[in-house]
């Protein structure tokens, strides 16, 4: 498990039930590594501000993970952690590689709507 304070994701069925509860979601999947703390350190900071969204976290490794490593946006990623944002249980954007807190806030108020 990740050493984050996010919502864990640690299986495909977790992933499925926060999709169908939640209209808007991201889900970080990675490691505990220099590419991937910066990303979920963020997203920790922007739930607070963004109550109309669910953050969540999802190792990288462990097999369930599938589910976002095999989606047809991540295919081509080659940095970790890859990033999806869904709306409606739909992909709506993917990212990989790190991220700043800008980056992503302008990436949540494209998709989402602004906070």
């Amino acid at each position: 498990m990740l050493k984050t304070n996010l919502t864990h994701v640690l299986s495909e069925q977790e992933h499925a039930k926060l999709l169908q509860e939640n209209e808007n979601v991201m889900i970080c999947c990675g490691r505990m590594g220099p590419m991937c703390i910066p990303v979920y350190e963020s997203m920790e900071e922007l739930e607070n501000e963004y109550k109309n969204i669910k953050f969540a976290d999802m190792e990288f490794d462990m097999p369930d993970a599938r589910i976002i490593r095999n989606l047809p946006e991540c295919r081509s990623f080659q940095g970790l952690p890859f990033v999806v944002y869904y709306k409606n249980g739909n992909v709506v954007k993917a990212t990989s590689s790190i991220q700043s807190k800008e980056q992503i806030t302008d990436i949540l108020d494209k998709q989402f709507g602004k906070n």
